[in-house]
């Protein structure tokens, strides 16, 4: 399954939202160290984090996109069942058949 053709708007917001996260990333102290961002600035990068969220989120509902995806862990259960298909087995059945 593809992703659809996001926007310009979807792509500038995500393209924000990486740019803040790694902002926020690559300045994060060392424990015990005092951050080297002002407290300002940090509740700033997370109330813009928290529109560009925001605005995600209207534009996938606009668009009918699914919103409810969520990161699944390797080892979580699956709720779908898997089959595997034998492609050759049937293609052989199939010509035993038509003989």
């Amino acid at each position: 399954m593809t992703e659809p053709e996001l926007t310009t708007e979807e792509r500038v917001l995500r393209m924000m939202k990486r740019t803040l996260t790694d902002i926020a990333r690559d300045t994060a102290p060392e424990p015990g160290l005092r951050h080297p961002l002002s407290e300002g600035t940090i509740q700033g990068i997370r109330e813009c984090l928290q529109l560009i969220t925001s605005r995600e989120q209207e534009l996938a509902r606009e668009y009918g996109r699914n919103t409810s995806a969520r990161p699944r862990f390797i080892d979580e259960a699956r709720d779908e069942v898997v089959v595997p298909l034998n492609i050759n087995a049937m293609k052989e059945g199939l010509k035993k058949d038509s003989e």
